[in-house]
């Protein structure tokens, strides 16, 4: 994110964290990390996330959506807290991938690596209805995750709740994010879970980072000063020209419109799926789809997803939400374009590039209302030259997440006390008064390439194993959650991090960024539209084309 420090400057970035890290340990401000003799030791995400092994059988679900998010959360969960005894997509394609993996996704392992020969006993559904049955009947199915287009959460996770409710054992459910096209479709999820009495958990995975959970303490521990701005962005180049490959077996481009350029969200439509659901045209409407290709190509509508803020902003400012201490904002404007792609160029309704600025109330803002943290969030499609990430800026230092994979922090420079660039200074951590932490520079730690006491980034940091973006973690926590919920009593159940209410909030922020780039308005938020018992809803809401059962 910070465009010209040098690969010197990034490592003593990654070693002053660590070293701040370490020091707040010592002097008590740090949960997620602890002092075990001479040195600071990571906390388990068990232990600092609130859940515990899984005692006796894992929670058995199904899974409805094998594309992208749904072959993730396969690929991530933990067999010994959730196992997945059925599947659901009405795309063969899918069907195919979930089992078999990604070659070119690591994180997408698919069944049969997760599972071996075990993967044979997952049951296969190629209609939704069939699955639904399935609830109905086999009451061992316990849980629902659902990774589907935006546009279908809502109805899948009432449908399955109210099966529970209907049956007389409840079906709990992790739905991908964003929660819901809408607002009041987040509201009509968490209303519905309260009458059924199931767990609803949404997968905004970093809410169990450690890496964010890490930086937030940081943050939060008052080293960086007042923080004023949040600087997010998450750029990516989807302008250069698609090359097919002739084993795709491509639909012939007179039927339908293929890629002109390489791009994630336009992929090509393949015989595979085209002429599966082609001639089905009747089951695509019921579920909000005018054709195959708007149901592949889903979110590049306005009508079936939710745009850049909602398939990346949501999580960014999430993350921008989580340091600031998950309060809501005060207003969003911005400014959305569709200036690059276009006919037969992977055309679409949606922007392809935004810019938003939120304005977030500061620690003092009940007695002083010029006391305002802005927030500024960017999404581009045709230039990836900075990796995605937050910047947190404040009056005596800032602190980069890169990539949710790397933190760096660096001190703002001291008039007369050093003669180095801030990016080449070496931090330490200090009592201040009040016994508050303050950065001190220059501190003499060994230099910046010394081995840490610690890796703050989580265990897998010191292996150099990749670090967990919490998808791991999110599905242990549900499923521990699900079953202390069926076998405990209502005062002894818990909620997951990112439950209905708090994935609400996040779909708020997103969705009426939206708004108020359409209008050309500064938006403010309205204390209502949080509250699930409340029918205020943001301003230009649409109606969605598909109703629940």
């Amino acid at each position: 994110m910070a465009l010209d420090m040098t690969p010197e400057q990034r490592e003593i970035g990654k070693a002053n964290f660590t070293h701040t890290t370490d020091g707040l340990t010592r002097r008590g401000f740090m949960k997620s990390l602890a002092v075990a003799g001479a040195s600071v030791a990571v906390v388990s995400p068990a232990a600092y996330f609130g859940y515990k092994k899984m005692q006796g059988d894992p929670v058995k679900a199904a899974l409805i959506g094998g594309g992208d998010e749904g072959g993730v959360l396969v690929g991530e969960h933990n067999p010994e807290y959730l196992q997945f005894v059925a599947v659901c997509d009405i795309r063969p394609s899918n069907m195919t991938r979930i089992f078999d993996g990604d070659p070119k996704v690591a994180l997408r392992k698919g069944f049969k690596k997760v599972y071996g020969k075990d993967a044979d006993k997952i049951k296969k559904f190629d209609t939704y209805e069939g699955l639904m049955e399935e609830l109905e009947k086999n009451k061992d199915i316990e849980a629902v995750v659902i990774a589907l287009p935006l546009i279908m959460h809502e109805k899948a996770a009432i449908d399955v709740m109210k099966i529970g409710k209907k049956r007389g054992k409840p079906i709990h459910v992790l739905c991908e994010k964003l929660m819901a096209w809408n607002v009041m479709q987040c509201k009509k999820m968490i209303r519905t879970a309260k009458e059924c009495n199931s767990l609803l958990s949404i997968g905004h995975q970093r809410h169990y980072s450690m890496l964010y959970a890490h930086a937030s303490e940081v943050v939060n521990s008052g080293v960086l000063g007042d923080v004023k701005h949040i600087r997010a962005l998450w750029h990516r180049n989807f302008s250069w020209p698609f090359k097919a490959d002739p084993k795709m077996n491509m639909v012939d481009a007179k039927q339908v419109v293929q890629p002109h350029y390489r791009d994630g969200w336009f992929p090509p439509i393949t015989h595979l799926d085209y002429d599966a659901l082609a001639g089905k045209p009747d089951m695509l409407k019921k579920f909000g789809f005018d054709n195959v290709e708007q149901l592949i190509r889903w979110r590049l509508f306005q009508a079936t997803g939710g745009g850049l803020m909602a398939e990346l902003g949501g999580h960014q400012l999430d993350a921008c939400s989580i340091f600031l201490g998950k309060v809501h904002p005060i207003a969003v404007s911005g400014v959305g374009v569709r200036s690059f792609f276009g006919t037969a160029h992977n055309d679409r309704d949606i922007d392809d590039h935004v810019f938003a600025t939120y304005e977030f109330p500061g620690k003092n803002y009940a007695n002083d209302k010029h006391d305002i943290v802005v927030v500024t969030y960017s999404s581009v499609s045709t230039n990836g030259f900075e990796n995605y990430g937050e910047c947190v800026m404040g009056t005596r230092g800032n602190l980069l997440v890169e990539s949710e994979r790397t933190v760096m922090l660096y001190p703002e420079k001291e008039p007369g006390k050093s003669k180095s660039p801030a990016r080449a200074m070496e931090v330490g951590v200090t009592a201040g008064g009040k016994d508050k932490p303050v950065l001190e520079s220059g501190s003499t730690w060994g230099g910046p390439v010394a081995a840490p006491t610690a890796a703050p980034t989580g265990s897998a940091a010191a292996s150099n194993a990749p670090v967990s973006r919490g998808y791991r973690e999110e599905m242990e926590d549900f499923a521990y959650c699900v079953r202390l919920w069926d076998q405990s009593s209502e005062k002894d159940r818990r909620l997951p991090r990112c439950h209905g209410t708090v994935a609400m909030a996040d779909a708020i922020v997103a969705l009426t960024a939206n708004h108020a780039m359409k209008s050309h308005q500064r938006i403010e938020f309205k204390n209502a539209w949080f509250d699930p018992n409340s029918d205020e809803v943001p301003p230009g809401e649409q109606k969605a084309k598909i109703e629940t059962a």
